[in-house]
């Protein structure tokens, strides 16, 4: 198969440089550059992320409306708080984030095609794992790998990237446990990117994406 993916003549960019990416006008914002650090920060500093199969070149996406969790609409279910109460599941934050990538990638998904999660994504976020920016929670069940979820941090916002689950419940939980951890912690909204109706009833809902930016600068910079 043809690996477009990142253009290997694009300047890599560090943690500390930055790229201006065109005014967001549409939902496919540019095409190309690489997935250094520098250029990851960028994109998600100004609303974008990059969303492409194996074979493509980086498309870089910022859709509209934007779908978002804030603290005071978050939901756990009652069936999920007796999940919690039993203590079903063991969750840990950044302790696997090798393996819950891996699984992300790998995992089916009806109705899906080729994974977007290709080899340099998992490159990519797993550099910006070891610079501190991405996080993954991990859920186990009698000592094995069983859900998990991965995002970045940005400030006082945290953008959900991709989940996986090998047994009932067992993404949730990560999903829920981390996602109270970092409202706890002051993150002022969850970016899940597009809707999805799990995600809907945790309680997202789609803004505009102008309001999203808006929201985006005073919480990646608080």
């Amino acid at each position: 198969m043809d690996r477009a993916g990142p253009d290997p003549n694009f300047p890599y960019l560090t943690e500390n440089e930055r790229f201006d990416f065109p005014p967001i006008e549409t939902q496919i914002v540019g095409i190309g550059g690489n997935l250094s650090p520098g250029m990851l920060l960028s994109a998600y500093e100004q609303g974008i992320f990059p969303w492409y199969s194996d074979g493509d070149p980086i498309i870089w996406q910022s859709p509209d409306p934007r779908f978002v969790i804030f603290p005071q609409n978050f939901h756990v279910s009652a069936s999920m708080k007796k999940v919690f109460k039993k203590e079903v599941f063991k969750v840990t934050f950044d302790q696997d984030f090798s393996r819950v990538i891996a699984n992300c990638a790998s995992i089916y998904r009806p109705g899906q095609g080729r994974t977007w999660i290709t080899r340099d994504i998992i490159a990519a976020y797993t550099e910006m794992y070891r610079l501190g920016y991405a996080h993954s929670a991990e859920s186990y069940l009698n000592g094995r790998l069983v859900g998990g979820c991965y995002g970045i941090k940005l400030g006082k916002v945290f953008t959900g990237e991709s989940m996986f689950s090998h047994t009932s419940n067992a993404s949730k939980a990560a999903f829920l446990t981390l996602a109270s951890a970092l409202f706890a912690d002051g993150v002022q909204f969850i970016d899940c990117q597009v809707y999805s109706r799990h995600l809907e009833s945790l309680g997202g809902e789609n803004i505009a994406r102008a309001d999203f930016l808006k929201l985006l600068k005073n919480a990646v910079f608080a």
